[in-house]
């Protein structure tokens, strides 16, 4: 998994706040775990997004920037396969 230079402690502190960024952004109810979860994984899915178009950020700020992009891109494609709100 790459964390974009920030490291595996600072891939969970600032993928939960993207991922609670997120959730307050995209009005939805979700715990600390899943708002974890989400800032992660949206970030490390947004980042490949990014690196198939040639475009790369290391550091903290732009992690948490592409961490909650990918995160309300997570929480949008939920809600359109559930067709409720995530």
């Amino acid at each position: 998994m790459d964390t974009n230079g920030v490291g595996w402690l600072g891939a969970i502190i600032v993928g939960g706040i993207a991922g609670w960024l997120a959730e307050q952004f995209m009005k939805s109810n979700m715990g600390i775990i899943m708002n974890i979860l989400l800032g992660i994984v949206g970030a490390v899915v947004f980042n490949f997004i990014l690196s198939l178009l040639n475009l790369g950020f290391t550091g903290v700020i732009p992690f948490l920037i592409i961490g909650f992009i990918g995160a309300c891109i997570l929480i949008a494609i939920a809600r359109a396969l559930r067709g409720s709100r995530v």
